[in-house]
C-alpha cells in the first residue's frame, strides 16, 4: 500500500514539473495585464490581437506549410529508401542504417552549418525553398526509422506470391505492401511533422531574413520581450495538439478487436457422440 502511494506521488510530482509551465503560460494567455508577476483579471483580448497580428499569423503560415511539405515529401522518399535498404544484403543494409543513424546523432548546429555552407557553395538563394529542402534532409531519417520495424514484420514472399499471382509490381505494393507498413508511415509522417515544427537551429541557418518561422519569430521576441500574443498562440497549440492526441488513442482503442473466449463462436455446434 505504502509503495504504491509513493509511486504514485512520484509519477504525480514528475507530471507536475513537465506540465507546470505549460499551466503557466496557459493561465497568463488570459491575463489582461502585461505583467507576468501580476494579474490583471480574466480577458481574451490576446487572443483577438493574435488574429490581428500579421507578423505572427505569417510565421504561422510559412511554419505549417514547410511541416507539411517537409514531412509529405520526407515520408515518400524515406519509405521508398526504407523498402530499398530492407531488400538489400545484409552488410551493406548495416552501413546503411549507421549512415541513416549519424544525421540523428548530430548536433542540430552542425546539421544547420552544414546544410547553409552546402548552400553557399552552390549559389543556393536562401529563403523559403532552402528551409523547406533543409527540413527535408533531417527529417527523411525519421520517417526511415520509423518505416523499417513495420517491413521486419513482413513476410518476404507476399510480395512475390503477389507477383506470381498476376498483379504489377506497382499494384502489388499499394494493396499488399503499403497496406501492411501504413502504421509505420503514419507514425514516421507525424514525427516529421512534429520535427519541423518543432525546429529552430537549422532553419535559423538556412533561412533569409524576410523568411520566418514561429521558432525564429518567438526568438527574435524574447530579445525585445515576448508579447502576450505568443501565450496565446502557443496555448492554442497545445489544445490544439492534445485533442488531436485523445482523438487518435480513442480511435485506436476503438478499433481493437474484442478478444473471444475458447469456445464462444456461436458458429460451433456442440460434439455429441
Amino acid at each position: 500500500m505504502v509503495k504504491r502511494l509513493f509511486e504514485r506521488f512520484y509519477v504525480a510530482i514528475i507530471l507536475l514539473f513537465l506540465y507546470a509551465p505549460i499551466l503557466i503560460l496557459i493561465v497568463l494567455s488570459f491575463n489582461s495585464s502585461k505583467s507576468r508577476s501580476k494579474w490583471g483579471g480574466f480577458t481574451l483580448h490576446w487572443y483577438q490581437e493574435l488574429f490581428k497580428n500579421e507578423e505572427i499569423m505569417n510565421a504561422l503560415y510559412t511554419t505549417l506549410i514547410i511541416a507539411l511539405l517537409s514531412a509529405l515529401i520526407a515520408t515518400i522518399i524515406g519509405t521508398a529508401a526504407a523498402i530499398a535498404i530492407n531488400g538489400m544484403k545484409k552488410t551493406p543494409r548495416t552501413i546503411l542504417m549507421a549512415i541513416t543513424n549519424i544525421p540523428m546523432l548530430n548536433a542540430d548546429i552542425v546539421t544547420g552549418i552544414s546544410l547553409m555552407l552546402v548552400f553557399i557553395a552552390m549559389r543556393f538563394a536562401l529563403g523559403f525553398v532552402s528551409v523547406l529542402i533543409a527540413h527535408i534532409t533531417f527529417n527523411i531519417p525519421y520517417v526511415i526509422l520509423s518505416v523499417m520495424p513495420k517491413l521486419k514484420q513482413l513476410n518476404p514472399h507476399t510480395f512475390e506470391a503477389a507477383l506470381d499471382l498476376g498483379a504489377s509490381p506497382s499494384y502489388a505494393f499499394f494493396k499488399v505492401i503499403l497496406p501492411d507498413i501504413f502504421p509505420g508511415v503514419i507514425s514516421g509522417f507525424f514525427l516529421a511533422f512534429t520535427m519541423s515544427l518543432d525546429d529552430f537551429v537549422i532553419t535559423h541557418f538556412t533561412k533569409a531574413p524576410g523568411i520566418n518561422t514561429l521558432s525564429t519569430k518567438i526568438y527574435t521576441e524574447v530579445r525585445k520581450g515576448i508579447k502576450p500574443e505568443i501565450y496565446a498562440l502557443s496555448t492554442l497549440m497545445f489544445i490544439t495538439v492534445l485533442l488531436l492526441l485523445i482523438f487518435i488513442n480513442r480511435r485506436s482503442a476503438d478499433k481493437k478487436p474484442a478478444v473471444k473466449r475458447p469456445g464462444s463462436n456461436p458458429g460451433m455446434a456442440d460434439k455429441r457422440i
